[in-house]
């Protein structure tokens, strides 16, 4: 399969679609006291791997640099969590994005993403997975490439035979480039 580019302005995403901002959104690297709320939102939200606390708890410890968490009225409210691959360092690698039923269709994920890339004027390309019914997140991907006129590339990554627990789809990497900060 060859890669795909897309420019899905026939395709809104949920960041389009929203109907207003929450104006008192704070949007921060996560530090270790995070790690617990979001390995809840990544629980609570049904749809992501579940990893354990530990990882959550790490990750935000060891990558809040490369990571956000959007907190409302004292609440953790979303996270990206993200690193810079260790063979590209201008590539931003988006793990998983979690985001509370009650800020969804807020623009909370598109945010964050944006936030993000702001604080990070060396990356130039931005990668994730996306399973293949996954359209939400095909949505906010395709959406965030547009708001920074970049291209993204879609391509066969990991199949579900890489896969040890049956049952996961395939992960298809989603490449956006190029990037510049504070585009």
């Amino acid at each position: 399969m060859g890669p795909l580019t897309t420019h899905s302005a026939d395709h809104p995403s949920p960041t389009d679609q929203a109907t207003g901002e929450s104006q008192d959104l704070q949007i921060r690297p996560p530090s270790l006291e995070d790690g617990a709320d979001m390995w809840r939102l990544a629980r609570d939200s049904g749809t992501l791997d579940l990893n354990t606390s530990y990882a959550y708890l790490l990750m935000a410890r060891d990558y809040g640099s490369t990571s956000r968490l959007a907190v409302q009225d004292g609440q953790a409210v979303g996270f990206v969590l993200g690193y810079l691959r260790p063979t590209a360092p201008e590539t931003l690698f988006i793990w998983q994005i979690a985001v509370d039923a009650s800020q969804r269709g807020k623009q909370v994920a598109g945010r964050m993403l944006d936030a993000l890339l702001a604080d990070l004027p060396q990356v130039t390309a931005l990668e994730t997975t996306i399973t293949e019914d996954n359209t939400a997140s095909q949505r906010l991907f395709a959406s965030f490439a547009r708001r920074h006129g970049a291209d993204e590339r879609i391509d066969p990554l990991i199949t579900e035979q890489h896969f040890p627990d049956a049952g996961h789809g395939a992960e298809l990497l989603h490449t956006i480039s190029p990037l510049h900060a504070g585009s």
